[in-house]
């Protein structure tokens, strides 16, 4: 595979700051796009921008065969029926579907959520806000010091009154691959409906839902060269079938009279209003860039890059690294000694390093790990070799100036 022409078909990486070329370290924050997802947006309103399933015109016809194209595109990918995805925004609002539409009117007092200490927030508040109405409580599963989930600890919390398991995928801070198949399948022995966030492990790694056994996934594209504002809920069709819808409008219903509403079949039921037309194009062109790759090849990739990274970290003293699970992604949270994340990721951007600091929308992840922020470099298979050595010379650059 021929990366650094690969790279070439993402436009913005040409691109300078402060007058530095650019290096793009914050792919877990939003995944950079390539020229034939720009292309396909442009195409969209170009040539055939209509709403989508109200015209019996050229172009109304023309959007929805793109818009539901999309849709299919994706559910091959990633291998689930079709009439078992829903489009929406991204993960935020995939998961408070299911919390809205399927914990909300079934869960109660003395159940329990059980969730896991490396959730990003989108996977905290839902929960917490329907345990608040509903008297359920909330349970923690911990992790072990190398950043991966305590599994004892997790089977141990498996009990009678835990109806819903909430967890990543992949971990945005730390980089662990949580055996989510594994996990699925005990849950399901158990009883318990899970719900997985796939938003760091769809745009790096192979995803088979229907391997992984889950009752629901939920995943956002803009992490996978798509646009923003674009996603998708997929859930086993019993949950369909039984959730109410959770917003009411246009499009989800299949007829409404003053005293009632007969509504549509999911995933319509779900898909309330005007959708985001060209994102959806936008997505269905980046599944077909990425399947063209290969999943298993950009794996590879990011786990080579991720090498490198690793053995120039550690070189350098009084560098820690928050998180070393076995197998993890190519995500890099660090601190320096003496030196503040926000502080660092600053003087790195003069340098034209983007990376994050903060607290990744973790709080709970950080306090766990003692910190008040990291710096984090993300990796995508469109990063080279060269521009981790560039980082490096960055960093050295200053962390001298900070000393």
């Amino acid at each position: 595979m021929d990366w650094s022409r690969i790279r070439g078909d993402f436009p913005l990486l040409a691109r300078e700051v402060h007058g530095k070329p650019l290096v793009y370290f914050d792919s877990a924050n939003t995944g950079q796009k390539p020229a034939a997802v720009i292309a396909a947006v442009d195409d969209f309103y170009r040539r055939h921008n209509a709403n989508v399933s109200r015209a019996v015109h050229q172009l109304g016809s023309e959007a929805t065969e793109a818009y539901e194209g999309s849709r299919a595109k994706l559910a091959r990918f990633i291998n689930v029926r079709v009439d078992d995805l829903v489009l929406t925004s991204g993960t935020t609002f995939a998961i408070n579907l299911v919390a809205y539409s399927w914990a909300l009117p079934r869960l109660k007092a003395g159940d329990a959520i059980l969730i896991t200490r490396m959730e990003h927030h989108a996977n905290i508040v839902p929960w917490q806000l329907v345990a608040q109405r509903t008297g359920a409580r909330i349970e923690v599963v911990e992790l072990l010091p190398d950043g991966s989930l305590d599994l004892d600890m997790l089977r141990a919390k498996m009990t009678g009154d835990v109806k819903l398991l909430a967890l990543a995928h992949v971990s945005n801070v730390l980089g662990t691959v949580n055996p989510v198949a594994d996990i699925c399948r005990e849950a399901r022995r158990r009883g318990i409906v899970t719900v997985v966030d796939g938003s760091q492990a769809l745009p790096h790694r192979p995803v088979d839902i229907a391997a992984i056994g889950c009752d629901f996934y939920a995943l956002t594209g803009h992490k996978m060269c798509a646009p923003t504002g674009t996603g998708a809920l997929w859930a086993r069709r019993e949950h369909l079938e039984a959730m109410p819808p959770f917003i009411g409008g246009g499009e989800m219903i299949k007829e409404v009279r003053l005293d009632g509403t007969v509504f549509n079949d999911p995933p319509r039921k779900f898909e309330a209003g005007t959708p985001n037309i060209s994102g959806f194009v936008g997505l269905g062109a980046a599944v077909d860039y990425l399947s063209a790759l290969g999943m298993a090849r950009i794996e590879a990739r990011e786990q080579a890059l991720l090498a490198h990274l690793d053995e120039e970290f550690a070189k350098v003293d009084g560098l820690r690294v928050f998180g070393h699970a076995p197998g993890k992604a190519a995500v890099v949270s660090f601190a320096i000694d003496g030196v503040h994340s926000h502080d660092l990721a600053t003087l790195l951007d003069l340098e034209g390093m983007a990376v994050r600091s903060g607290q990744h929308c973790a709080h709970p992840l950080l306090e766990w790990l003692g910190v008040s922020a990291t710096c984090r470099a993300s990796l995508a298979f469109y990063n080279t070799h060269g521009e981790i050595e560039a980082f490096m010379a960055a960093l050295h650059k200053v962390r001298k100036l900070l000393a």
